[in-house]
């Protein structure tokens, strides 16, 4: 099983049973877990005070794109993987490298992107 210990991971997300789910499963996965964030300033605001290894992104925070806070962490260095209920491409053109998972998305897939993306820092 994929773990992430020690792993500091900024969680940004508003839909708080998602949060809350978020938080159990990378808790589980031996992770630190910062936020959750349910806006893009206070996601803004963890990122830049909390130092994440790696973030997981709603691509709509609170009707805000998350895209300065994509931003800020590719300036940082810290990956990232934005999590959308939206289909098709993220419409984030300077940041098309980064995976994208679709929600509902499976807790272990999660998981295993996170701990391979940590795996090749």
């Amino acid at each position: 099983m994929d773990r992430l210990d020690g792993c500091r991971v900024l969680v940004a997300e508003d839909e708080t049973l998602v949060a809350m789910l978020l938080e159990d499963v990378l808790a589980d996965a031996g992770a630190t877990v910062l936020g959750p964030a349910a806006t893009v300033q206070h996601a803004l605001d963890l990122a830049m005070t909390e130092r994440p290894d790696i973030a997981v992104l709603d691509f709509n925070l609170s009707g805000e794109s998350c895209l300065r806070v994509a931003d800020a962490l590719a300036a940082a260095g810290v990956p990232f993987v934005i999590a959308t209920g939206y289909g098709g491409d993220i419409p984030l053109p300077q940041h098309a490298a980064v995976e994208s998972l679709q929600k509902p998305y499976d807790p272990g897939v999660l998981i295993t992107t996170l701990s391979r993306i940590m795996a090749h820092r």
